[in-house]
């Protein structure tokens, strides 16, 4: 009976890819160059590993790639185009790279995608006749490398399927590129895009950005450390306003209904995201401690930076977990002010009851 070989014990050998840390959580994630190993030396960074961790540890800028609606009628697609478009002021450019000026521009397009529109015959009275995607980045990114970022996107993306248009605003902080995509492909199919889809755009366009010279990521939240989902814009436009949205509502109730009875409800996706936290944390400090066994600086500091990275990555608290700490220290809050006398309104009842005398 042959004996198998001692496992080696260096840490090299023994580390797990550091791709998990980065991998988006779908079903079936496309392999990116940075996701795939060195054959040779599957537990070491490979260059493209490197340049991502040091991205990320040096919290490059996220790029944001949102779906923001379809239209669904010839009258919504027309009121869209005037949107993106400023009623005709601002120029778009459509997959053949031609520039559509002005309000005649417009109606010649809307018009072509209004006739393609009824070759497609599979299409629901309700069908969608294009999908609306916005291309961002933060404030101070270099405006003309965003443009051509989404331009290249774009015609990698759908150029040779779909018919599209995009116009760049700049009258905000943040400068995006409004995309409008035709549904109807060339080969008959209707574009319906899947989770995985958007992180795989987010991740093209970030790269494109990269390629012109723009430090850019498409991380998902708990490659960061979050583990709370942004909430909708019309949810932070009720809070806005003052007016306290149903999800709110319900999960504030949910919340109050377990303190009172005096039980905890036990959530498994809590602990899993815990878990799942505690691996990505650790994997970190891993790779951190391997390169800090480098004799070249570059290393070291880079070492330094990921520990720095883990260090600030914020508390694992989940939405309920929040509602419940902001309701415990509601109930301290007018605790400390009934034992000082203060009623609920904020009056010291006290001095009350002295002029009332």
């Amino acid at each position: 009976m042959s004996r198998r070989s001692p496992r080696p014990t260096d840490l090299t050998s023994e580390l797990p890819p550091i791709s998990y840390v980065w991998e988006t959580p779908n079903r079936r994630p496309r392999r990116a160059e940075w996701d795939i190993p060195d054959p040779g030396a599957p537990g070491l960074l490979t260059p493209a590993m490197r340049a991502k961790l040091e991205r990320i540890v040096r919290r490059a800028p996220e790029v944001m790639v949102k779906i923001t609606g379809r239209t669904k009628s010839v009258a919504h697609l027309k009121s869209h185009l005037a949107y993106i478009t400023r009623n005709g002021e601002l120029d778009a450019e459509t997959e053949q790279g031609a520039t559509l000026a002005g309000r005649s521009g417009l109606k010649d397009l809307q018009q072509r995608w209004e006739d393609d529109a009824g070759l497609d015959d599979k299409r629901r009275r309700d069908g969608s006749l294009s999908i609306n995607i916005i291309l961002s980045m933060p404030a101070g990114t270099d405006t003309v490398a965003v443009k051509d970022s989404a331009r290249a996107f774009a015609i990698e993306t759908f150029g040779d399927n779909h018919d599209y248009v995009f116009v760049q605003h700049l009258d905000d902080k943040h400068p995006h590129v409004h995309l409008t995509v035709r549904s109807f492909g060339h080969d008959g199919r209707r574009l319906n895009p899947r989770k995985a889809d958007l992180q795989a755009w987010r991740e093209r366009f970030a790269g494109e950005l990269q390629l012109r010279g723009i430090a850019a990521e498409a991380t998902p939240r708990r490659t960061r450390g979050q583990v709370r989902k942004a909430d909708r814009g019309a949810v932070l436009a009720m809070r806005k306003r003052k007016v306290t949205p149903n999800v709110d509502r319900l999960a504030r109730d949910k919340v109050l209904s377990e303190v009172r009875g005096g039980r905890t409800a036990k959530n498994p996706w809590d602990e899993q995201i815990k878990s799942r936290q505690d691996v990505i944390r650790r994997r970190y400090l891993d790779y951190a401690a391997e390169l800090q066994r480098s004799e070249a600086p570059v290393d070291r500091e880079l070492a330094r930076q990921v520990r720095q990275f883990v260090k600030d990555m914020p508390a694992v608290e989940t939405r309920r977990h929040a509602l419940k700490n902001e309701l415990a220290e509601l109930a301290n809050s007018r605790r400390r002010d009934a034992d000082q006398g203060v009623d609920a309104d904020g009056r010291d009842e006290t001095r009350g009851d002295e002029r009332a005398r």
